[in-house]
């Protein structure tokens, strides 16, 4: 059992920057592939990147050069730094990972260990 506690969400303007937080009950090292996801309402949850433990990462073409994915295996916490935020950002930010992976992408069904999520919401 994995468990993942996301923290850092918040209202911000357009063009703000937030850094979520994900704090993972086990050693992140050990765990092939992480990601955040996130879900607008009524809208599809959908990937918004992914870092795997050789620190290979990959990021959705709307974050693309705004977004940073990290994560700090010391600490077994999964970070997303978020600037240049847009209000189309605004959703609820989950962070994902599945002891099983041996492959990353961003398809949620890949993924059986979520967070609660934390809500992001930007103002234009």
């Amino acid at each position: 059992q994995v468990q993942l506690v996301e923290s850092g969400g918040g209202s911000v303007q357009a063009g703000g920057s937030l850094r979520l937080s994900c704090a993972a009950s086990v050693y992140t090292a050990s765990l092939y592939c992480m990601a955040w996801f996130r879900q607008a309402p009524g809208k599809e949850r959908e990937g918004v990147a992914y870092i795997t433990n050789g620190g290979t990462t990959r990021y959705a073409d709307s974050v693309k050069g705004r977004f940073t994915i990290s994560k700090d295996s010391a600490k077994n916490t999964l970070y997303l730094q978020m600037n240049t935020l847009k209000p189309e950002d605004t959703a609820m930010y989950y962070c994902a990972t599945d002891r099983r992976l041996s492959v990353c992408s961003l398809d949620k069904g890949l993924f059986n260990y979520w967070g609660q999520g934390t809500q992001v919401t930007v103002s234009s």
